[in-house]
């Protein structure tokens, strides 16, 4: 059932094993700064691609999220009429539903290779990922600052900007933020469909079966999404903490 095989399995994993270890470079004290420049020849042009996807998985993160904001309001059941959200709400989860590698695919065969079928691939996705967890934060804010706008005579969109917007700011931010450090994860890999960044190159040097060069691109993206990780959490940390002590 489900193609599950324990034997398979265990023939496996020593073979998966033995790949892993063909892929580490051989490094020895005594000639370890030639091993390490061998290994990391590329570092330059890596460093590079690298930089594409985070700019990548940022352009996307911060389209999607003006788009998810945007879409949020209207998706909140406390916020909006029942016609509007049911149609918006299923809206955000056919954006979301669909795989980013699939979107990236279908950005590819309409724009071509390159950067802007990963970033289209990522914003969208995220638009929709973002959308229910934003709405979800409106919809745990409390209403009387919504009224308190109404009753002084402000239209809908004034009541949002207004009366909920600022008491779901926090995690606004926080969602973003976290969705960004995300987007960098997926942003890595797109490349392998055509759609930039460093999952392309990975994506060359395994077809070729460059071994050496795969484990060195993929403790590159390591690094890079672990910095990237804590730079974000910094980040929502001390966002989240001055909007606290603004209130």
């Amino acid at each position: 059932m489900g193609e599950v095989s324990i034997s398979r399995l265990v023939q496996g994993l020593p073979l998966a094993g033995a790949y892993i270890a063909g892929t580490l470079p051989s490094l020895r004290l005594d000639h370890l700064s030639g091993d390490l420049a061998h290994w990391m020849w590329g570092f330059t042009d890596w460093l590079e691609l690298l930089a594409d996807t985070i700019l990548i998985a940022y352009v996307g993160t911060v389209l999607g999220g003006l788009v998810a904001l945007l879409l949020s309001f209207p998706a909140a059941a406390t916020l909006a009429p029942a016609w509007i959200v049911m149609p918006v709400r299923r809206f955000l989860e056919l954006l979301r539903t669909i795989p980013t590698l699939v979107l990236a695919l279908i950005f590819v065969y309409a724009f071509g290779l390159g950067a802007f079928a990963g970033m289209l691939a990522i914003a969208v996705h995220t638009a929709g990922a973002l959308g229910k967890l934003f709405a979800e934060e409106h919809e745990n804010a409390s209403l009387a600052q919504m009224e308190a706008v109404r009753a002084a005579g402000g239209t809908w969109t004034a009541q949002m900007r207004f009366g909920i917007f600022p008491q779901s700011l926090p995690g606004v931010l926080s969602y973003g933020l976290l969705r960004f450090e995300i987007n960098v994860r997926e942003a890595s890999v797109l490349g392998i469909v055509g759609a930039g960044g460093i999952g392309e190159e990975l994506y060359k040097v395994i077809s070729f079966n460059y071994y050496e060069e795969i484990s060195a691109i993929i403790l590159l993206i390591i690094l890079t999404v672990a910095c990237v990780d804590l730079l974000s959490e910094k980040l929502r940390h001390a966002a989240i903490g001055r909007l606290e002590a603004a209130r």
